[in-house]
């Protein structure tokens, strides 16, 4: 990999590592808030290359505890936290979810979407999405 990509992709983990801390300091606090509600947007959206899952047969357990099925909604990230909810958003449709999986195989791609997500978003393929934390 060359030294140029190496670096990019240091420098958007460590600001991705960043972000997440901060919101996991913000929303440890226990609010008053509806569970009924969506919790409103905060921060600025980030692009990122992101893709669906490869369908597998049986339902997996992910690295979080959750089991990934045909029906689960949800993406994997290597450096986001576990249960972290985030606003993804494309093709003019946004969508909250949560970090239900850690990692993913494909250098350069940061979300791999549940196949549920990528139907629901009409995502085929490795794509650009928006994606931005949720309080």
């Amino acid at each position: 990999m060359p030294q140029s990509t190496a670096l990019r992709a240091a420098g958007l983990a460590a600001v991705t590592l960043v972000a997440a801390v901060i919101v996991l300091a913000l929303t440890r606090g226990g609010g008053n808030e509806s569970k009924h509600k969506l919790p409103p947007p905060t921060g600025n959206w980030y692009h990122a290359l992101a893709a669906p899952y490869v369908a597998t047969p049986k339902p997996k357990r992910g690295a979080c505890g959750v089991v990934i099925g045909p029906r689960t909604m949800g993406v994997a990230n290597p450096v986001l936290p576990c249960g972290v909810k985030i606003y993804i958003e494309y093709g003019g449709k946004q969508v909250l979810t949560q970090v239900i999986d850690r990692g993913h195989t494909v250098p350069g791609r940061e979300f791999d979407l549940t196949q549920a997500l990528a139907k629901l978003l009409h995502v085929e393929g490795t794509q650009t999405i928006q994606w931005r934390f949720a309080r």
